[in-house]
């Protein structure tokens, strides 16, 4: 696999959860919320992904697209700013949805122009082996990305990698606390329901 089509493999999965949120009727919230976690998963790890290894790569590989990976970097900034706003508000806020339609509407119109624009750049000027490496490299940037959004972190390198492998790690641990809560606190509610 290339980078270009990791890259839109996760630009699919991030549409996929988008359509079900707005399919998803005003009442509920907990498939909203539920979603709203996994987007800002896909999302900041996505984001970490693409500002550690991708555009600097195009950077690099296309100096004609210095303006484009400029103006990404700002509609991640401010994706990264919504998403921390999103992450542990209660999907009953009445403003909500309509952050998370805000959101959508940010990521479709970036996923756009990367698609349309960055990545036929890319194409062009890296050969087939590099983009396979530059693959790898994402795929092994994903591994310590963060799962949250951390939008005063700095957004190129060598700051976002260092700030970024941190943010990951502390991320995941927090994680895989609340992960472990979730689930002490659902056999809990088990037992009280079989035992009353």
């Amino acid at each position: 696999m290339d980078a270009v089509t990791l890259l839109r493999n996760d630009h699919k999965t991030v549409e996929g959860l988008f359509k079900k949120f707005e399919k998803a009727g005003p009442n509920a919230h907990k498939t909203k919320r539920d979603l709203v976690e996994r987007i800002i998963e896909e999302l900041s790890t996505h984001a970490a992904i693409e500002e550690q290894v991708l555009y600097p790569a195009a950077r690099r590989a296309v100096p004609e697209a210095e303006e484009d990976v400029l103006d990404a970097l700002e509609e991640h900034h401010v994706v990264k700013w919504t998403l921390s706003e999103l992450d542990g508000m209660d999907a009953d806020d009445e403003r909500f949805t309509p952050k998370v339609t805000v959101l959508i509407e940010s990521v479709r119109h970036h996923v756009q122009e990367e698609e349309g624009e960055l990545f036929p750049m890319l194409r062009k000027a890296m050969k087939r082996k590099e983009l396979e490496d530059l693959a790898e490299a994402l795929e092994a940037a994903k591994k310590l990305a963060p799962t949250h959004p951390h939008p005063r972190a700095p957004d190129t390198p060598p700051g976002n990698v260092m700030a970024g492998a941190a943010a990951g790690a502390l991320d995941k641990a927090q994680d895989t606390g609340k992960r472990t809560v979730r689930k002490v606190l659902a056999r809990a509610r088990s037992r009280e329901r079989r035992a009353g």
